[in-house]
């Protein structure tokens, strides 16, 4: 149906909803790249307008992409919980928007009502909202997952450590890797982007990862990002797996330009499952998202950018994730050009994310040929900090030598617990403590060359 209102002397009229969807979105290059951006600051002002009289029961009516030609679509509407929805059901999108900021709505009533609130919904508020809002309302959605240790506790920051290496040399990754434990990260995962997808090479770096943790009892899961299927047929040889990998959008044909279904993910799920390595909670999956992937691989079918990655949070919640994580400015300028750009995109991932009940962190990254710099990545890293975010990354010197991107390091984690007073997961912490890595209160040690995992870590057999 059309929708229209208007300003001035001018009536704006917006053919259907993914057309106010998009010239409501706040100004990003891939949007105006796919030809779906406001022409106009006042053309999108004219859209916000309209957008906040839209009832939120029209989002079940009216679907984005068809029901019947994307799989996506079919998993939302399918697994929408009404009983969830009831108590917001009469609300327009600008009411939506009201009622989050309300101080009478904490997390437990957004906990409550986030089964029945769809990704378009969650999207569709978002464009309303200042950054402020979207850092205001995220941090009263608190998600908590857990494996081997517990995340997303109140006042609670982990850091995914990510021990890259350009030809996957196991002593290379092994270096980042204690390098990023003396520097107390690691608790959301040590995930390791492979330069290869061969078996073999796989196979050594898992059995590497998992001989650590055993050797040092360490209560953290480890993750090879490389493809599900790859994971898969791994666990079927007997790779010590503890996390399953995928990189998901939220369109069917942009998830299959990835190689991966609903089915694939859930035959993953169940293999991860299957083999039952958790000690204190059995979320074993971990995906990556990023605005502009839909659009990258001709999956956007005219819907925006910030929706289509809204609608990817769908996909991840039917599986009940440990991690989700937005590689926010990691496509690169053509999707978000700057750092303000990138900024905005970092909060609404996170707060949509959030609102739909996910245990959602943050790769604070940019591309060398973006209009953004490192302290761009500082702000927006430290507002993310503020909006109670459950993980980021930890890269030596913040710069990867593997996938050549900018993001952040063991400091930042660092800076960030120090200015906003957050703890490590506790079972990590605790972990930290025993092996003299940090004082009982949190803050690091000095570490001589005698600590135990300088003495160790360099002789064991998956590390040499």
């Amino acid at each position: 149906m059309p929708y229209q209102t208007t300003v001035g002397h001018l009536t704006y009229r917006f053919a259907d909803l993914k057309t106010l969807l998009a010239k409501a979105s706040p100004a990003r290059s891939g949007d105006y790249l796919a030809g779906l951006a406001a022409a106009t600051y006042e053309e999108r002002m004219a859209a916000k307008i309209a957008l906040a009289d839209v009832p939120l029961s029209t989002f079940l009516n009216e679907v984005l992409i068809p029901y019947e030609a994307d799989e996506v679509t079919r998993l939302i509407i399918d697994r929408h919980d009404q009983v969830a929805f009831a108590p917001i059901s009469h609300l327009t999108v600008g009411d939506l928007r009201d009622w989050l900021l309300l101080d009478a709505t904490d997390s437990l009533t957004l906990a409550a009502v986030a089964p029945g609130i769809t990704p378009e919904m969650a999207a569709a508020v978002s464009k309303l909202m200042r950054n402020q809002d979207l850092i205001l309302v995220a941090k009263k959605c608190q998600v908590i997952s857990r494996f081997r240790n517990t995340l997303g506790l109140p006042g609670h920051l982990a850091v995914r450590l990510q021990p890259n290496h350009p030809t996957d040399d196991v002593r290379g990754i092994a270096a980042s890797l204690l390098d990023g434990l003396l520097y107390g990260s690691g608790d959301a995962t040590v995930g390791i982007n492979p330069a290869s997808d061969s078996l073999p090479t796989l196979m050594r770096l898992w059995q590497m990862l998992d001989e650590v943790r055993q050797h040092f009892e360490i209560p953290m899961q480890s993750c090879v990002l490389t493809h599900v299927t790859t994971q898969i047929q791994a666990i079927e040889a007997g790779a010590p797996i503890d996390l399953v990998f995928q990189s998901i959008a939220g369109s069917e044909k942009t998830n299959s330009s990835f190689g991966v279904s609903l089915s694939i993910l859930k035959e993953a799920h169940e293999a991860a499952l299957s083999l039952k390595r958790g000690t204190v909670g059995d979320n074993c999956m971990y995906f990556e998202t990023g605005q502009g992937s839909a659009l990258s691989a001709g999956g956007h079918l005219g819907v925006d950018q910030q929706t289509c990655e809204a609608r990817a949070y769908a996909v991840a919640r039917e599986f009940k994730p440990l991690l989700v994580n937005s590689v926010v400015g990691f496509i690169g300028p053509e999707y978000l050009y700057d750092g303000k750009q990138i900024i905005r995109a970092g909060l609404e991932d996170h707060f949509c994310a959030k609102l739909l009940g996910l245990p959602m962190g943050c790769d604070v990254c940019y591309t060398n040929h973006a209009e953004a710099d490192q302290d761009d990545m500082d702000t927006l890293l430290t507002l993310l900090g503020a909006a109670g975010i459950n993980f980021i990354m930890g890269i030596p010197g913040a710069d990867d030598i593997m996938l050549n991107y900018q993001s952040t390091s063991f400091h930042d984690a660092l800076y960030l617990r120090s200015v906003l007073g957050l703890k490590r997961a506790p079972e990590f912490d605790a972990w930290l403590t025993r092996m003299a890595i940090t004082e009982p209160n949190g803050r690091l040690r000095e570490i001589g060359r005698g600590h135990h995992l300088l003495q160790q870590l360099p002789h064991l057999s998956g590390a040499a």
